[in-house]
């Protein structure tokens, strides 16, 4: 892939352009990959994504692989042994918001069969396709993401505003913002 026609972000850094190429709007529907990108896009409000993408290994391993059986049953108490021991962001809040949004996420595959379909029904099961030709077109937050945030806070979520919402849905492929000069845009 031209360097020249990776969408604009992706382009500082080798680890971003990886995540660009393989991963970033690439529809994902498995419970605990979604559940990562919701970690990982809460930890990232006020930070650069590059940060979140050189601390993914250190959050994988900090919170179990992302099993949401056992972040469950974390508390606060856990907050500190991970700060000292992980690289992850030394937030106590978006740490502790992991436990709780774990807890929610249970909550939500027993009354929705699964996180994904929760998730996915803000964009009727389908991915947006969107057609920009400029960064500076893409949003930071749309009607859908707001009603998602708003959905998500109603249930127990935390570090889900409305943006941070936009963010994952644009990682989880659930809307597709990649430039219509960027190689990696579906063809219609």
């Amino acid at each position: 892939m031209s360097k020249d026609t990776t969408c604009a972000w992706a382009m500082n850094h080798e680890l971003e352009r990886i995540y660009h190429d393989t991963e970033w709007g690439v529809p994902v529907y498995d419970d605990k990959v979604l559940f990562e990108f919701i970690t990982l896009e809460g930890a990232q409000a006020g930070l650069s994504w590059i940060t979140i993408l050189k601390k993914r290994e250190g959050y994988r391993a900090a919170f179990e692989e992302y099993d949401l059986e056992i972040l469950a049953k974390y508390d606060e108490t856990e907050v500190e042994r991970i700060i000292a021991n992980f690289d992850v962001v030394k937030h106590r809040g978006k740490i502790n918001s992991v436990f709780s949004n774990a807890r929610a996420t249970l909550a939500l595959q027993e009354e929705y069969g699964s996180f994904s379909n929760a998730l996915w029904q803000f964009v009727e099961g389908k991915p947006v396709i969107n057609t920009w030709t400029e960064m500076s077109e893409v949003p930071a937050s749309t009607e859908q993401s707001k009603a998602m945030s708003k959905f998500l806070k109603k249930k127990g979520f935390k570090f889900v505003g409305e943006t941070i919402c936009y963010a994952f849905m644009q990682a989880v492929g659930m809307v597709d913002d990649h430039l219509m000069d960027c190689p990696k845009k579906p063809i219609a």
